[in-house]
């Protein structure tokens, strides 16, 4: 699943970005904005990647974008999620063409197989493809819905708050699920839906339980037919290797799966910066991310700077997460910022111009596509995907078996026993307009930016 190693090029970071801060338990994001927002800004390199390409087209990342799939007024005329709000044909067509343009085929069907048939002969298991029986797993983001917050209503799982905010949509959780069962060929029940730090509420499950009744929708509480998230024997350990925490297992679901899709949301973070594929994970662990007792994944997830451990690394590496993962997708729909904005917000950066989103993003590469949202996120928004420490996950990833840090990055043993290979490549575009990356200007092989725009 990869390309040849590109060349090392570091962006600049100021003494003052690198005096370091750290974001603790007792913190909500949004808390040390002051700050935060004080402290400059990374410098941007663009066109310099570094880290090994991933996929059958190296580093390819798709973007879709539909402005007609998205006809919601904003709030107050309904919720975007409603089926006359958003059109499901149409991003049922983005995914569709996502994939294809992925992959170099012309049929829904032929771009899963010829996925499915390169992932697992880069696991060793044969150029195959989907065989009946094979379990799926679609890591969804359900942020609004957590169970620590009162959005859902525990008691009978309505949705009482937040009813507008931006978790991934139903629709492309539709599209994602037909195509599984008609182009793939799984059956309802091998295929899970998962967040396990959430609540599935009545207004999401209704609209895809009535397609498919059989799947398993997973959540935090497991009521009203849902299934409750548990831990398997699977340890994931922490690069770090912190001293006196509890030992956190991978969820059930995610280790007797054979796959897992990675569908995330365009998202800019408050105290991380960004939330996109590889921070999806943190709703991958049945407990708070920052629960007393276990390992802070705040801690060094929010912490700005350069050359640090990340543990979105380790998560991204895991045999059962990111080693599983067949595609990433990030839900690009509807935007905003987590978690200050109550609904999504309309993008003024071009080719946007004042509308919606309205785009679906889909890599076999897990950094680069966050790389391309990011560029995308920052291209919109001067303010926190800008924090200093943002894009140092990727740095990471990118060159997980030689990292800034020094971190030996191995998160399936104990110890240090096998460290990770590189994870996929970074870099960022040449400019917001033009939107061109190093394989698009022919100049190295990093990230290709492919565009499925209706002309």
């Amino acid at each position: 699943m990869s390309g040849k190693p590109v060349s090392r090029r570091r962006f600049v970071e100021t003494a003052a970005a690198a005096a370091g801060w750290c974001l603790g338990t007792s913190q909500t994001p949004g808390q040390g904005l002051a700050a935060e927002t004080a402290a400059p800004a990374q410098a941007v390199v663009p066109n310099a990647p570094i880290g090994v390409a991933r996929g059958i087209h190296p580093g390819r990342v798709v973007w879709a974008h539909e402005p007609a799939a998205t006809r919601w007024q904003g709030p107050g005329n309904g919720h975007w999620w409603q089926g006359d709000h958003t059109d499901q044909s149409l991003v049922d067509r983005m995914l569709s063409q996502s994939l294809c343009r992925l992959v170099g085929v012309d049929s829904t069907a032929d771009a899963w197989d010829r996925l499915l048939r390169h992932f697992n002969q880069a696991r060793g298991k044969g150029h195959v493809g989907y065989r009946p029986g094979e379990k799926i797993a679609v890591k969804v983001n359900f942020v609004g819905f957590l169970w620590r917050l009162d959005g859902v209503n525990p008691e009978n799982y309505n949705l009482e708050r937040r009813r507008d905010y931006m978790n991934t949509s139903p629709q492309m959780m539709r599209a994602v699920l037909r195509q599984l069962v008609q182009a793939v060929g799984a059956k309802q029940g091998d295929i899970a839906l998962v967040d396990t730090l959430a609540h599935f509420p009545n207004e999401y499950h209704q609209i895809l339980h009535a397609e498919f009744p059989q799947v398993q929708y997973v959540d935090f509480a497991g009521r009203f037919g849902r299934v409750a998230a548990k831990p398997s024997s699977v340890p994931l350990y922490w690069s770090c290797r912190p001293e006196g925490s509890r030992q956190d297992y991978v969820p059930g679901c995610f280790a007797e799966a054979d796959y897992l899709i990675n569908l995330a949301n365009l998202k800019a973070h408050t105290g991380a910066g960004v939330t996109l594929c590889a921070k999806n994970h943190y709703g991958s662990l049945v407990r708070w991310p920052a629960e007393e007792g276990y390992y802070d994944l705040h801690a060094t997830g929010f912490a700005p700077g350069a050359g640090k451990y990340r543990n979105l690394v380790d998560l991204m590496g895991h045999a059962h997460l990111g080693g599983k993962t067949l595609v990433y997708l990030i839900d690009g729909l509807y935007a905003g910022r987590h978690p200050i904005d109550p609904a999504p917000l309309k993008w003024n950066s071009a080719p946007f111009d004042g509308h919606w989103s309205s785009s679906l993003l889909a890599s076999q590469d897990p950094v680069a596509i966050d790389s391309v949202a990011l560029d995308f996120l920052r291209a919109e928004w001067d303010d926190y995907p800008h924090r200093p420490g943002t894009e140092d996950y990727l740095h990471e990833a990118a060159e997980a078996d030689s990292p800034a840090s020094g971190t030996f990055y191995d998160p399936d043993h104990a110890s240090g026993v096998r460290r990770l290979a590189s994870l996929g490549v970074h870099e960022h575009w040449n400019d917001a307009r033009e939107k061109q990356y190093s394989r698009n200007l022919e100049t190295a092989e990093g990230i290709e930016l492919v565009a499925v725009r209706r002309a």
